[in-house]
């Protein structure tokens, strides 16, 4: 009997009038099912692509060692069972069970191919779609400039092309080192950059045809071969709600040998990147999923089948992701004085959600983790989650914040000016790490905090990125006034910074700081009690807006050297509010345009010292006593006062600490 497991991502949506990433590309994880006993397990893999009637390519790749660890690509040219190995000059090679289907949300695996118990997998797909992605097949003639047509539609970007009915290796053609056709490099070799004349023929490609030549790689007489086309999108992309986002790039950058790599500017915040030095190094696969931060990136080798690499810290040449591209701040692996070429996809969703439940969720649950280091907890958001605040619910522990930019090993305390805590590291095997489904806990928590200890009951709340409603920056601080380009799309309402080198309270920009008039002349610190207070040196007096934030010179803010995390928050139409009030100590309405109540809500005195205090359904919003956190203290969850009550359309304010006659306050809520 065939057993039958499903792993779903949530889908963002459609992106208006153009696609959105989430519709085109998706890197997802999965744990092998299948025991290889002879009983073939099923896989589904619902990642939202359609990949049935639109078509495209699988790319598969074993994450840990050992059993069938290869680079495994399924297309829908050639069939669902029909495979190619990066890694392997070998022929196609066909099997019964591994890849079965493409289906209209992502991809079906049967049997162990790809899928064994107790090994850890990643997928990254590619849908077929104008000014992305498309896929060709073709039998060789030997003319020495045969052109192949393609459907992108726009600038060829890279083309990876491999024989399929013998033995032979993988060519690529690539926009920033082929600018004559002479040139060539192989994905399944670490070599550098060589002289072919004949392998893309004479011609390089226009945005409807690519050309081969007479030669064994791209057209011997009568051989079959598939090519991979991916398209360079620049300020020509027609993705996203108005059709007008750019969402894949191939470029280059130069390495000068000393290991310190420019910044590279895409315009984007990239969530993929597939990156070769023209010497002799490997072609390195990198995704924000897995890990690619300037705490910890984990690269896998197209051109080998070893393990994910986990020992990457922060000296990786490629550095980290940043809202407009990445940066390569570290050693340099090896690479010498070299052009080091690239492709880059963008992080997505593109467009504002639409469902607070796609972007938000709580979850109130109790640990199971001894206190060792490896005893997994694994939480529910369905949705590929980028930050989540724990606190231990019935203990003095102090929070605990994680985000996918900082990395599984990178946390902070909310409460503490403390500086960021390195705990994969010091908790040996620990970590905190989204999936695309689910928040994965490993461990029972650090010297700062608990986040799944099985002496605790908890709470988790979980966000996901997505513009208008909220974003994660990472930079690196001057020391002097500037301004940090940030991926929101409009100007953030609420901003938390923290200087992650630095034992430095947190500092807040809100939209109602100061009565709402020039807020950005005011601060608040998110670690203390402290009222609202007057500073130039924080946000440099100057009101965020929909592209950059601006920060002075303080430590807190732009420490010279420091490195540095923002959170930014803003309204979303029935979604996310943030706004400001007046106590008027006796019951108040507060509407935040939600219609069936706020299932979050954050509030902060700002005339007088007051505490964060924190709710939500999960813990209780109900008329009466209700659960509250304090998110500036490690005090346990305190279930003695009423200080909120429900509302259909936002949340409801008794006369309490939260209403106080007279006094000013700032709120967060989401539906």
């Amino acid at each position: 009997m065939t057993a039958s497991k499903i792993v779903a991502a949530a889908a963002s949506g459609a992106g208006g009038a153009g696609l959105d990433v989430d519709e085109v590309f998706s890197t997802f994880l999965y744990d092998g099912n299948d025991n290889g006993s002879g009983s073939d397990e099923t896989q589904i893999i619902n990642n939202g692509l359609d990949l049935s009637n639109e078509g495209g390519l699988v790319w598969i790749k074993q994450r840990n060692s050992g059993g069938n660890d290869a680079h495994f690509l399924y297309d829908t040219e050639r069939g669902a069972n029909k495979y190619v190995r990066t890694n392997s000059t070998g022929a196609e090679g066909t099997h019964s069970t591994g890849q079965s289907s493409f289906n209209n949300n992502g991809f079906t695996l049967t049997g162990e191919l790809n899928n064994y118990t107790g090994k850890d997998y990643v997928s990254w797909s590619f849908r077929k779609a104008e000014g992305f992605m498309d896929i060709q097949t073709w039998t060789g003639n030997s003319a020495s400039d045969r052109a192949i047509p393609h459907n992108l539609n726009t600038t060829v970007g890279m083309i990876i092309v491999k024989r399929l009915n013998s033995t032979e290796d993988w060519g690529v053609w690539h926009r920033d080192i082929h600018a004559n056709t002479t040139k060539v490099m192989y994905l399944n070799k670490s070599d550098a950059l060589s002289t072919s004349s004949s392998i893309f023929g004479a011609t390089n490609p226009t945005s409807t045809h690519f050309y081969v030549g007479d030669h064994p790689v791209s057209n011997n007489n009568n051989d079959t071969y598939v090519a991979y086309i991916f398209a360079h999108n620049n300020n020509d992309g027609k993705f996203g709600p108005d059709s007008d986002q750019d969402i894949i790039k191939c470029g280059s950058f130069y390495s000068d040998g000393t290991g310190v790599f420019p910044t590279v500017d895409l315009g984007f915040e990239p969530q993929f990147v597939l990156v070769k030095s023209t010497t002799s190094t490997s072609w390195y696969l990198l995704d924000t999923l897995r890990g690619y931060s300037k705490t910890g990136t984990q690269p896998l080798e197209a051109n080998a089948s070893a393990a994910e690499t986990t020992s990457w810290g922060s000296t990786t040449y490629l550095g980290a992701p940043t809202a407009t591209g990445f940066d390569g701040n570290g050693t340099g692996s090896g690479i010498t004085s070299a052009t080091v070429i690239y492709m880059a996809i963008r992080r997505g969703p593109l467009a504002a959600p639409d469902d607070a439940t796609k972007v938000f969720d709580v979850e109130a649950y109790s640990g199971n983790s001894a206190g060792d280091n490896t005893t997994v907890k694994k939480l529910t958001p369905d949705f590929a989650g980028d930050m989540a605040l724990i606190k231990a619910r019935n203990a003095t522990q102090g929070w605990q914040i994680f985000d996918k930019l900082r990395g599984s090993g990178a946390v902070f305390t909310p409460n503490s000016s403390a500086a960021e805590e390195n705990f994969a590291s010091a908790y040996s095997g620990a970590s905190v790490a989204f999936n695309n489904t689910e928040l994965v806990l490993t461990g029972s928590g650090t010297s700062t905090g608990s986040y799944n200890n099985n002496a605790h009951n908890l709470v988790a709340w979980m966000w996901k990125r997505a513009p208008s409603y909220f974003d994660v920056v990472a930079y690196s601080g001057t020391g002097s006034a500037r301004t940090i380009s940030h991926n929101l799309g409009v100007a953030p309402e609420m901003i938390w910074v923290k200087n992650r080198d630095a034992v430095k309270a947190w500092i807040v920009f809100h939209k109602g700081l100061n009565g709402g008039t020039n807020p950005a002349t005011y601060a608040m610190l998110l670690s203390g009690t402290d009222a609202e207070f007057e500073t130039a040196s924080r946000w440099n007096n100057t009101a965020p807006t929909s592209s950059v934030f601006s920060v002075g010179d303080a430590l807190q803010a732009n420490g010279s050297g420091n490195s540095m995390i923002a959170y930014l928050f803003a309204t979303v139409a029935g979604v996310s509010k943030l706004g400001s009030y007046t106590g008027n100590g006796s019951t108040q309405n507060i509407d935040c345009g939600f219609s069936s109540g706020a299932r979050f809500v954050l509030i902060k005195r700002t005339n007088s010292a007051g505490s964060w205090w924190t709710f939500d359904v999960q813990r209780g919003i109900v008329t009466g006593n209700d659960s509250n956190l304090y998110l500036d203290s490690t005090d346990a969850e305190v279930t003695s006062l009423d200080l909120i009550d429900p509302h259909s359309s936002g949340f409801a304010l008794p006369n309490a600490y939260t209403n106080a006659s007279g006094d000013s306050y700032i709120f967060y809520a989401i539906a």
